[in-house]
């Protein structure tokens, strides 16, 4: 573990109209290295890795969105997380129909990926969650971002179902891999 999060504080604040500029810096690049490989046994679902012969780095491109819209609102925010003033990280959540706050995106910087960065954005995205009642936490993922179904296994997150066909206009995805933490 790195241990640039003891160098100086970490602060976590919420998203208001001063941090929009701000917004995208967390969105970098993340490294593709394998993939899960799910199936469905006994009524769950189960799951191996694939591990890549070559690696390769993939970055999804910046949110264009109307950031007014999680600006004090009940049914959706955003926490960033921010070293000496500097964006390093962030969590954006909505209230789902189904009771679960919907992580919509989660990023950290490269160089704050395992420093506990996104731990910290999980726990205080999972406050908001049971603040607002809501029964656990869910996402979606490619299966092939195994560093970040690693990370959702690691943090909890079990693996509720899969879909072939949600990205089926990008040949590159083959699976989208739905995640849950509920609550107990």
């Amino acid at each position: 573990m790195k241990n640039i999060k003891n160098i100086e504080p970490i602060e976590i604040l919420r998203f208001d109209e001063k941090h929009i500029t701000e917004i995208n810096n967390a969105n970098e690049g993340f490294l593709i290295i394998g993939k899960i490989i799910p199936s469905f046994q006994e009524g769950e679902w189960v799951y191996e890795e694939e591990l890549f012969e070559r690696t390769s780095e993939m970055k999804f491109p910046d949110d264009h969105l109307n950031w007014s819209e999680y600006i004090n609102k009940e049914d959706k925010v955003i926490f960033l997380a921010y070293q000496n003033k500097k964006c390093i990280g962030q969590i954006r959540l909505v209230k789902d129909w189904n009771k679960y706050a919907y992580i919509e995106n989660i990023a950290v910087r490269k160089e704050f990926r395992k420093s506990g960065i996104g731990r910290m954005l999980l726990i205080v995205g999972e406050e908001w969650a049971k603040e607002n009642s809501l029964i656990g936490m869910s996402l979606e993922a490619q299966n092939d971002n195994l560093i970040a179904c690693r990370f959702y296994i690691k943090e909890e997150f079990v693996l509720g179902g899969v879909d072939t066909l949600k990205q089926f206009y990008n040949p590159n995805i083959d699976i989208t891999l739905y995640w849950y933490k509920i609550f107990t």
